[in-house]
């Protein structure tokens, strides 16, 4: 047994968990244990956890039962739910209610809930701008996980709430640059021009998550919004273009188009683009950079993620 704090992280083998994982591991202190939460413990990517030093357990969203076996014993947590493994936001609801519950019962003194904004406080699902989905929801990764915040609050957990944003990954994914029939190098996105994007390395969450865990019990009960930059779609193809080293132009597609594509969740990622177009100032707004980075004096903006990333920027290009 550890005699240090055991920090719980969930979603420990994807993105944001493994971003909280290797921050935790990385602490020139050394002041936490660290206990990865999978479905899976004999995964590749647990069992690399398992090799990296740190307590992989199993444990289901959806049992509570295992939820709060893991937590036992455990100080503090990091948690996060995947709303894109189902595209559910009804089981997301229920996981996150799961959590909750898992860490009233443990006494946890302090949770990271890594969240985002329920959109409906800002647009009601009655404004007819964007479709409604889900029956009840505009953009229902978003809102799903902003009505989950209420569930920590009323089960007692001391929480604070982390409001993410849109990845800098997804441009080396699913909103890469391709090049177009003329030859150019084109950023397309169903966003307008002249608005700004909040964007964020995956990364940063977990440095952050791990700031304000490290800071004690100063930052609970607070919401703490993330970004690392603030850039507007030709801003971000400008950057790009200069870290590849050829011209890249920003190209907007109309929400109403994106909607139409076949692609899976096309409504969904097309109201989420609206949400932050039609809301920039409030959603940007929120996002403080200066006091941020005084959290977290590592986060990264857009050009320094970019120029550490530029063979993978290239390697995306098609």
């Amino acid at each position: 047994m550890t005699s240090k704090p055991i920090i719980v992280v969930a979603g420990a083998t994807g993105s944001q968990g493994g971003g909280m994982v290797t921050a935790l591991l990385e602490d020139p202190q050394q002041r936490f244990a660290v206990r990865a939460i999978t479905r899976d413990p004999q995964s590749p990517a647990a069992q690399a956890l398992a090799a990296r030093g740190v307590e992989v357990v199993q444990a289901d969203f959806t049992d509570p039962t295992t939820l709060k076996t893991a937590f036992a014993g455990a100080d503090g947590a990091f948690l996060v739910t995947n709303f894109w493994a189902h595209l559910s936001a009804a089981q997301e609801t229920q996981e996150i209610a799961n959590l909750a519950e898992a860490a009233a019962s443990a006494k946890l003194s302090h949770v990271v809930w890594s969240t985002l904004e329920d959109t409906r406080d800002l647009l009601p699902v009655s404004d007819p701008r964007m479709p409604v989905l889900q029956d009840s929801y505009n953009v229902p990764h978003f809102d799903a996980k902003g009505e989950g915040n209420r569930l920590f609050t009323a089960a007692g957990v001391p929480t604070t709430f982390l409001n993410t944003t849109y990845y800098f990954q997804g441009f080396v994914g699913a909103f890469a640059p391709r090049r177009a029939e003329d030859g150019v190098v084109t950023l397309t996105l169903p966003f307008e021009p002249g608005k700004r994007l909040a964007g964020v390395d995956v990364d940063d969450i977990g440095r952050t998550a791990f700031a304000l865990l490290a800071a004690g019990d100063t930052h609970v009960g607070r919401t703490v919004s993330l970004a690392g930059d603030h850039l507007t779609g030709a801003d971000y193809a400008e950057i790009i273009g200069e870290v590849i080293g050829e011209t890249v132009r920003f190209e907007a597609v109309p929400y109403d188009t994106f909607r139409a594509l076949p692609i899976p969740a096309a409504e969904e990622i097309a109201n989420m683009f609206q949400y932050y177009g039609d809301f920039d100032e409030q959603f940007t707004g929120a996002r403080d950079l200066d006091e941020l980075r005084l959290l977290n004096p590592a986060l990264r903006d857009f050009r320094t993620w970019a120029a550490a990333h530029a063979e993978a920027l290239k390697a995306a290009i098609s």
